[in-house]
């Protein structure tokens, strides 16, 4: 039987702490706090639904994130 895949740690870090930030400073900070890959996205977007580890997902409206989760 092949081994487990080992997948990247994710940051110790709560989505919804960046529910009604700016755009630009919630992708900062995402990525200073080790997002190793950040998806702004308007509402509505078609997004394919695959789990990325270490992904973080905003939706965007009127330059503020009104909805985040990961992979």
């Amino acid at each position: 039987m092949a081994p487990e895949p080992q997948l990247p740690n994710e940051p110790d870090d709560d989505p919804e702490a960046y529910v009604g930030l700016a755009r630009q400073e919630a992708e900062e900070r995402a990525g200073g706090r080790g997002w190793s890959t950040v998806r702004s996205l308007p509402p509505g977007a078609l997004i394919t639904m695959e789990y990325r580890a270490g992904r973080l997902n905003f939706e965007v409206e009127n330059g503020r994130v009104r909805r985040s989760w990961r992979g």
